[in-house]
């Protein structure tokens, strides 16, 4: 889930994109997990539709996305409401951004520009 893959760019390890629905004060609090594209819960569907003209670019039913939020519960949601848009790989981090920095995984300093 961390870094840039040669094939893959920013959030992306292959066929993973890791997606941050936090809001900015936080990943601006906290920091962000490296390599993930951080997306305004408000048009995550409409960015990860992988069937819509206003996709991520290089995003299709096939990549797999993990879903992070604060502590694991929103982005559940987000995950299944993924799922249920088409993209059967959907999931998210369980225990959040704060678990994941909890168990002294690699953070950077955030915010980085949201998808909008």
């Amino acid at each position: 889930m961390s870094g840039d893959a040669p094939d893959g760019g920013p959030g992306r390890a292959a066929d993973v994109l890791v997606v941050d629905i936090r809001p900015e004060h936080n990943r601006a609090a906290e920091g962000e997990i490296p390599g993930s594209v951080p997306v305004e819960r408000i048009v995550l569907e409409w960015r990860l539709d992988p069937f819509g003209g206003f996709r991520l670019p290089g995003f299709t039913a096939a990549t797999r996305v993990v879903v992070v939020c604060n502590e694991g519960y929103a982005s559940s949601l987000a995950a299944r409401d993924l799922r249920e848009l088409g993209l059967p790989l959907a999931t998210d981090l369980a225990g959040g951004f704060r678990g994941y920095a909890a168990a002294g995984l690699p953070v950077r300093p955030g915010p980085t520009d949201a998808v909008r």
